[in-house]
């Protein structure tokens, strides 16, 4: 019975079931660890683009300060939404887009929600 089984395969060529189930396996393994790790990242990048831009308004906020000394900063109590190249704080251009921001007297910025149309 064995040499009978041996000379029907000797001649044949592809993958068994059990070759095939095998792969199958180890893929779907691999995509159970894979799925979780990717999903966790696709939101990371624009919360770190809104930390970035907020940082970044601060920092011209604080330079226009510190350049100015004196100077009063008119507080802005209503959201604004900043669009690129303004020029809201003198020679300071910001190129901000995706955001809508307040500031305070004191030079205190804060971020507010998406804007819902970029120019």
């Amino acid at each position: 019975m064995y040499n009978f089984m041996r000379k029907l395969r000797k001649h044949q060529k592809g993958f068994t079931l059990i070759e095939l189930l095998v792969v199958v396996a180890i893929l779907g393994v691999l995509a159970a660890v894979v799925v979780p790790n990717v999903a966790k990242f696709i939101g990371s990048g624009t919360e770190e683009a809104a930390a970035t831009e907020l940082a970044n308004i601060q920092l011209a906020m604080t330079a226009y300060m510190a350049d100015h000394p004196g100077t009063a900063i008119t507080p802005v109590t209503t959201a604004v939404q900043i669009t690129p190249g303004t020029t809201i704080l003198g020679p300071y251009v910001i190129n901000s887009s995706a955001y809508t921001y307040t500031w305070t007297a004191e030079g205190v910025v804060t971020q507010g929600a998406k804007a819902t149309s970029v120019t």
